[in-house]
C-alpha cells in the first residue's frame, strides 16, 4: 500500500509540475503588460488603434456581397496587409511609410505596365521572355544600389523594397495587357485605402508625434546631465569622501546618454514626414536637435571620463584641498545651469538666471586656471602625484566648455521656435515631475509663444 501511494504522490507531484509551469509563464506575461501598461500607457493605445484600423479595413472584404456590384475581391486583402505593415507607433514613421508604399506602388506598377506592352510590341512569343527578364535585372538592379546612398536610405530604403517586389510581381504576372492593368490600378487603390485608414487612425486618435518626443528625449538628457554633475559637486569632490558609500544612482545618470544617438537620428527622420502640430511647424530646425545631442553626449562622455579618473586615481590631500573649491563651484553652477537649460527646453521658456550659472561657472574656470598656472599644485607633490590632480582639473574645465557649448546651441533652437522670454526664477523640477526614459514625449505642455 505504501508503494502505491508513494506512485500516486509522485504522480501528483509530476501533474502539478506541468500545471504550474504553464500558468507561471501566464503570470509572468500578465506582469510584463501591466508594467508596459504603466511605464508607457500609449502602447497599449496603438495596440487599440491598429485593431480598430484592420477591422474597419476588412469590411471591403466581408461586406462585398452585400453590395450589387464587383468590388475587390481578394485584392482587398492588400488592404490589411498595408495596415499591417504601416501602422507604426508615431505618426511620422505611419506617414513615412505609407507615402513610401504609395508612391512606390504607383511607380513600379506604371513600370510594369509599360514593361508589358513594350513586350506585346516585340511580337514575337520568343523575345518576350528575355525582354522581361532584362527589364526586371535592369530595374531592380538600379533600385538596389540606390539603397546604398545613405540619403535615399534613411528615409526611401522601405520605399524601394516595395518598387522592386510591386514591379517584379506585375512585369512576370504573364498576363494580358488588360488584366495587367486592372491589376496594377487594384493593387494601388486597396494600398491606398490601407494606407489613408492607418494615418487617419494614428492621426485623430491620441497621435503620437516623433519630434515631441525627440524634442523630450533631448531635454531629459540635459537634464540627466545637471543631475550628475550636481551629484559630482555635492559628493564625489569632498574632502573626506567615501567612495563606497556614495549613492551611485545620480551620479551615473549620464550613461544611457552616451548610446543615444541612433535613437535621436531615428526620431529626427521620422519627425520631417510629420505635418506640423503644436510648436513644431513646417521645415522645422530637426537637424539642430543632433547638433545639440552630440554636445551632450561629448559632455557625458567627459563626466565619464571624470568618474574613472576620481574612482581609480588617487589624488594627493594638499592638491584635492587646491582644487576642490573651485571645482564644486563649477560641477554645482553647470548642474544648476543644465537642470534650467532641459527646463527652458521641455516649458519652452528662455530663464535668464541660466546665464548667470554659466557665469560663476567661468569665474570659478578663471580661478582653478589661476592656480595651475601659479604652479601651487607642483609646490606639493612631485610630478607623479600632481597627475592625478591635473587631469581632474582639466577634464573640469573641459566640462564648463561642453556646458557654455550646450547653452549656445540650445539658445539657437529657442531663437527658431521662438520661445517665451521670462524673467522670474524658474521653478526646479522635482524628481515626480521629470519625464522618465521611457515614457518619452508623454508630457505635453502648452504654453503660449510670442
Amino acid at each position: 500500500m505504501a508503494a502505491v501511494k508513494n506512485k500516486e504522490n509522485a504522480g501528483m507531484l509530476k501533474v502539478k509540475g506541468v500545471v504550474k509551469k504553464p500558468v507561471s509563464k501566464v503570470y509572468s506575461f500578465g506582469s510584463d503588460m501591466k508594467k508596459i501598461a504603466e511605464d508607457d500607457p500609449r502602447k497599449i493605445v496603438h495596440s487599440i488603434k491598429v485593431g480598430l484600423a484592420i477591422a474597419l479595413v476588412s469590411l471591403f472584404y466581408y461586406f462585398e456581397p452585400f453590395f450589387h456590384y464587383e468590388g475587390f475581391g481578394v485584392s482587398a486583402m492588400w488592404a490589411v496587409l498595408t495596415v499591417v505593415v504601416v501602422f507604426e507607433f508615431s505618426v511620422g514613421a505611419t506617414l513615412g511609410k505609407s507615402v513610401n508604399r504609395g508612391i512606390a506602388t504607383f511607380l513600379a506598377g506604371s513600370l510594369g505596365v509599360g514593361a508589358h506592352k513594350l513586350v506585346n510590341l516585340s511580337g514575337s512569343d520568343k523575345l518576350q521572355p528575355v525582354v522581361l527578364g532584362l527589364s526586371v535585372f535592369l530595374i531592380a538592379a538600379i533600385a538596389t544600389s540606390m539603397r546604398f546612398v545613405p540619403k535615399l536610405k534613411a528615409r526611401y530604403d522601405y520605399g524601394i523594397l516595395i518598387f522592386i517586389l510591386t514591379f517584379s510581381l506585375i512585369s512576370v504576372s504573364g498576363y494580358r495587357d488588360n488584366e495587367v492593368l486592372d491589376m496594377a490600378i487594384t493593387r494601388v487603390t486597396t494600398i491606398l485605402i490601407g494606407g489613408a485608414a492607418a494615418i487617419l487612425f494614428n492621426v485623430v486618435i491620441c497621435p503620437v508625434w516623433a519630434g515631441e518626443d525627440l524634442h523630450n528625449l533631448v531635454a531629459t538628457n540635459i537634464e540627466k546631465l545637471g543631475i550628475s554633475l550636481e551629484g559630482y559637486g555635492n559628493q564625489y569632490l569632498k574632502l573626506d569622501v567615501n567612495l563606497e558609500e556614495l549613492d551611485r544612482t545620480f551620479l551615473e545618470e549620464y550613461k544611457c546618454i552616451i548610446h543615444s544617438k541612433a535613437i535621436e537620428v531615428n526620431l529626427v527622420n521620422l519627425a520631417k514626414w510629420e505635418p506640423r502640430h503644436g510648436k513644431f511647424r513646417y521645415r522645422h530646425p530637426w537637424e539642430q536637435y543632433l547638433k545639440i545631442g552630440d554636445l551632450v553626449r561629448d559632455c557625458a562622455i567627459n563626466i565619464d571620463a571624470l568618474n574613472t579618473c576620481l574612482s581609480s586615481c588617487i589624488m594627493t590631500p594638499e592638491g584635492k584641498a587646491r582644487i576642490q573649491e573651485p571645482c564644486t563651484k563649477m560641477s554645482v553652477e553647470c548642474g544648476c545651469a543644465l537642470k534650467e537649460l532641459a527646463l527652458s527646453m521641455k516649458t519652452m521658456i528662455i530663464y535668464p538666471t541660466t546665464d548667470s550659472h554659466i557665469l560663476k561657472a567661468k569665474a570659478a574656470a578663471e580661478k582653478l586656471r589661476s592656480i595651475i598656472r601659479s604652479g601651487s599644485l607642483a609646490e606639493e607633490a612631485e610630478l607623479r602625484q600632481l597627475l592625478p590632480t591635473t587631469r581632474v582639473a582639466s577634464l573640469m574645465l573641459d566640462l564648463v566648455s561642453s556646458s557654455v557649448e550646450i547653452l549656445d546651441s540650445v539658445n539657437q533652437l529657442a531663437v527658431l521656435m521662438k520661445f517665451k522670454i521670462l524673467a522670474s526664477k524658474p521653478k526646479r523640477l522635482g524628481s515626480k515631475n521629470r519625464i522618465p526614459s521611457g515614457n518619452i514625449g508623454e508630457a505635453h505642455i502648452a504654453i503660449n509663444v510670442e
